[in-house]
């Protein structure tokens, strides 16, 4: 295993570094201080964007990337350090199309949909002309179990007929977004398999009988994309707004939730890279009783401690990255299970000592701390809930040992 990066991948690093110094960072206060009057800070974002685009830091984190699409192809392992620079800065993302869920539902649309589906959607989406929604979670079941899921999309002759309630649906409220990748019961007869239940469809997210209800809050935080509580009454998309085969929408949401995971990760090394930065700024120049923060010796272990679960974390995210582009997501299921549990964790505990160090100010929208420990927790259910995760993890090390039985116990372990 050689993580180590290219020449290739330092030289993107250098540039998406010198882009965001000169370009993102003098326009971050900008970006909140318009977000904080409820408006969408397009007019920030657009120019940016056409820079980026000009610039070729564009859609890096699509590795399937054809000649005629636009952006720059890159392996899971050269897209790693990019997204933890971008991370930095949670918004920047859009500035360089690599935002979620658009990444996740572009990558799906990629693999599975139609030509006319591509040409209609996807390709405007690479363009970065749109933003999208995915449909996935449900306020009234246990959604971390995709079966049980129970908006219907129920077949009427040329159309589907779309019935359910959405929650937290990412980016509903950008002024941008166009449609929703939605995932429901298509066959809903008892005797279907499991796994054979639901499909997606493309809803235009201006169909009559689509309403925003609200934008749901994290930890009292407003994003102003909205993570939005969608309802669906009666909504009628034509039967070619499929995607995929009825059926193949378990399937679907399996290959897109690996990718998306493992961006949350790498955004949430940027993260935490960047708390501790501001961890020990605070510290050095910050003095009680007669010394510097940074020479209290418990300041001195939060940073120590911070420092080496960063470059933990970020080995096990290159690893997986790694895997994914040797083997396919599927073969790095587990990894990433693995790496989903770590991050979000990591970025709780890092970014809570740096609260800490910051005092009272740790707390107020002063710095970003509070909202990245809000994401950092809200992480631990995005995507699946940790207990999932840990519980893949465990089945896995479990069916290792089942088929291992005995192998050890001669040598190890005493009989009784």
């Amino acid at each position: 295993m050689d993580f180590d990066y290219s020449p290739r991948t330092r030289e993107m690093i250098d540039r998406l570094d010198g882009f965001m110094r000169t370009h993102v960072l003098p326009a971050n206060q900008a970006f909140h201080e318009t977000a904080a009057r409820g408006e969408y800070p397009l007019a920030i974002l657009e120019p940016l964007k056409a820079k980026a685009y000009a610039e070729g830091l564009w859609n890096l984190f699509l590795p399937d990337l054809e000649e005629t699409d636009p952006g720059t192809r890159l392996s899971n392992l050269e897209y790693a350090p990019l997204a933890e620079i971008m991370g930095r800065v949670p918004w920047s993302s859009e500035v360089f199309n690599c935002s979620a869920p658009d990444t996740g539902n572009m990558e799906i649309l990629k693999r599975f949909a139609t030509p006319e589906q591509k040409q209609k959607w996807l390709d405007p989406l690479l363009r970065g002309e749109i933003r999208s929604v995915v449909g996935l979670t449900e306020p009234d079941t246990a959604s971390s179990d995709l079966t049980n899921l129970t908006t219907t999309i129920r077949r009427d002759g040329d159309h589907y007929v779309i019935n359910g309630r959405k929650w937290f649906s990412t980016g509903a409220r950008h002024p941008n977004a166009k449609i929703c990748l939605l995932f429901g019961v298509s066959d809903p007869s008892p005797d279907a398999p499991r796994h054979r239940r639901h499909s997606f469809v493309i809803v235009p997210l201006d169909a009559p009988g689509v309403e925003v209800v609200r934008d749901v809050p994290i930890m009292h935080h407003h994003a102003p994309e909205g993570h939005c509580e969608v309802v669906y009454r009666n909504v009628r998309v034509p039967v070619e707004n499929l995607l995929g085969k009825e059926g193949d929408g378990f399937l679907l949401a399996q290959e897109r939730l690996g990718p998306g995971r493992i961006h949350h990760c790498m955004r949430t090394i940027g993260q935490c890279e960047l708390a501790l930065e501001l961890m020990c700024d605070r510290a050095l120049q910050r003095s009680t009783f007669g010394k510097t923060l940074a020479e209290r010796s418990n300041i001195q272990d939060w940073i120590a401690q911070s420092r080496f679960e960063i470059d933990q974390a970020r080995l096990l995210v290159l690893r997986t990255a790694w895997k994914m582009d040797r083997e396919g997501t599927k073969a790095a299921r587990v990894d990433v299970s693995a790496i989903k549990v770590v991050a979000a964790r990591l970025q709780t505990n890092v970014v809570d000592r740096a609260m800490q160090v910051f005092g009272a100010a740790g707390i107020t929208p002063d710095t970003p701390l509070s909202y990245l420990w809000s994401w950092g927790r809200a992480l631990r259910y995005i995507d699946g809930p940790d207990e999932v995760h840990l519980m893949v993890i465990a089945r896995e090390e479990l069916a290792k040992a089942k088929a291992a039985t005995g192998r050890n116990a001669a040598h190890f372990v005493r009989p009784h």
